[in-house]
């Protein structure tokens, strides 16, 4: 997983509350488990105007043009900011790698559904609470900016806007350090891989039948 500790990027809107994991990723796409090649399926009944089927060509579907995702000026979008209760719905990982694989490695919203924040961070996607009030202000600046662009430093847990208002937000500890340090669930695992081995070891001695087709 790539870390996350700085990032300048440009804004797009999914200005609705209640955006649930379903809308994100809908349910035929989730056959494949190999975290890559959603991207083009993000909020795919929104994006499209048919209906979305695994394995096709995205390239040739008919976009739908009132979709903002779609819109020139929000192209190439790193930074996506949404209303209360982002992600409900089911626990599906799936949206936060379609979000990851569509380029976007930070949500902003007022508010996260427990599952999808924790996916987000397993995923390299920094969600970021602001209050409502605040998340108005954001949306009001970047339908008015073309080109609308947020500094994210995680470091700091600090967002600064083009006017050079700083607002700070909060962030789990623990999250905060595995995305400075890029590491998702399987690299937390790794960094104790001695301690592992180590212990592999003692209880093969201990009870070796249960190691007799195993090679350690």
């Amino acid at each position: 997983m790539q870390a996350f500790t700085q990032h300048d990027g440009l804004v797009a809107p999914m200005d609705r509350a209640n955006v649930d994991t379903d809308l994100m990723i809908p349910k035929q796409f989730l056959k494949s488990i190999k975290r890559s090649g959603f991207g083009p399926n993000l909020f795919d009944e929104l994006r499209y105007l048919d209906e979305g089927v695994p394995d096709a060509d995205n390239s040739s579907r008919p976009l739908n043009p009132d979709f903002p995702l779609n819109f020139p000026r929000y192209q190439n979008a790193s930074i996506l900011l949404a209303r209360e209760n982002f992600g409900c719905g089911s626990s599906r990982e799936h949206a936060a790698w379609a979000l990851a694989d569509d380029g976007f490695c930070c949500v902003i919203a007022p508010s996260f559904a427990d599952i999808f924040r924790s996916n987000a961070f397993k995923n390299g996607i920094l969600p970021i609470e602001f209050s409502s009030e605040q998340m108005d202000v954001l949306f009001a600046m970047m339908y008015e900016t073309e080109g609308f662009r947020l500094a994210v430093d995680l470091v700091a847990q600090v967002v600064t806007l083009p006017n050079g208002d700083a607002w700070s937000f909060e962030v789990d500890a623990f999250r905060r350090d595995c995305l400075l340090q890029g590491l998702d669930d399987v690299g937390i695992t790794l960094q104790s891989t001695e301690a592992i081995r180590a212990f592999e070891e003692i209880h093969a001695r201990r009870f070796p039948w249960l190691f007799e087709d195993l090679v350690l």
